[in-house]
């Protein structure tokens, strides 16, 4: 498929694990070797050659708001969520009327990845993308190639990369890497609220259209204070 024009970067959580970092700043504004969390996303998205980023914004909105205004690139659309916190796919469905009816890169803004300098990720996932399989298409990343992760594997592939939920099939679990593409049609029944994008994954797993495509390189998620060392240390090690 052509490279799809729009990421959604979901920044608006509360961070609270994060504490007391974000008691005085958005967690997307933590530094991780000097560079914010969301600069690492973002630079995916810009080398990637994703045109436009919609970031969605509501603890602490305004130094967020300001700190995005100094990027060129991507193009920044910001979604305000200050009046009611959305959740991932309450999110997503705000911007809907945005996505024009294509699918669309979803990042997480604490979570990033190193060492797919050779062909990046999120191209790697455009050129995965099968719209007459798929609604979602799932980064995944093994368990030990990850730095930060505290869970058992979140979903098990098949032999074609589709995904079951690690909880109810045997196999080897992959984690979801905070990123994929997804198809707006999943979200034709939505209304518009609060709401998680698990649902949304069990709808496509239930129609057999979830698939994964394994990420290269290493996975980073960086979720409490004591992370950040863990994660300099594994950045200095590629770089």
């Amino acid at each position: 498929m052509k490279m799809p024009e729009t990421a959604m970067v979901l920044a608006a959580g509360l961070g609270k694990r994060m504490r007391p970092i974000t008691e005085t700043m958005p967690k997307p504004l933590v530094n991780v070797a000097g560079k914010p969390l969301i600069d690492w996303c973002l630079d995916a998205v810009e080398r990637a050659g994703v045109a436009r980023a919609i970031v969605n914004v509501h603890y602490l909105a305004d130094q967020l708001e300001h700190h995005l205004a100094t990027r060129n690139r991507p193009q920044i659309i910001i979604s305000d969520e200050r009046g009611l916190l959305l959740d991932s796919a309450g999110g997503i469905v705000k911007v809907l009327p945005d996505l024009a009816g294509e699918p669309f890169f979803i990042l997480n803004a604490d979570t990033f990845w190193v060492g797919d300098e050779a062909e990046p990720n999120l191209v790697r996932l455009a050129e995965t993308w099968d719209d007459a399989r798929m609604d979602i298409l799932l980064m995944t990343a093994r368990l030990d190639q990850e730095t930060g992760y505290e869970g058992k594997g979140d979903f098990v592939a098949d032999a074609e990369g589709r995904l079951r939920r690690a909880r109810d099939v045997p196999g080897e679990p992959v984690i979801y890497a905070g990123a994929g593409i997804i198809h707006p049609r999943i979200f034709a029944d939505a209304t518009p609220g609060i709401a998680s994008l698990n649902r949304h994954f069990d709808q496509a797993i239930a129609a057999g259209r979830l698939y994964g495509m394994p990420m290269t390189g290493h996975w980073l998620t960086v979720g409490t204070p004591e992370a950040i060392g863990k994660a300099e240390a594994v950045l200095s090690a590629f770089a």
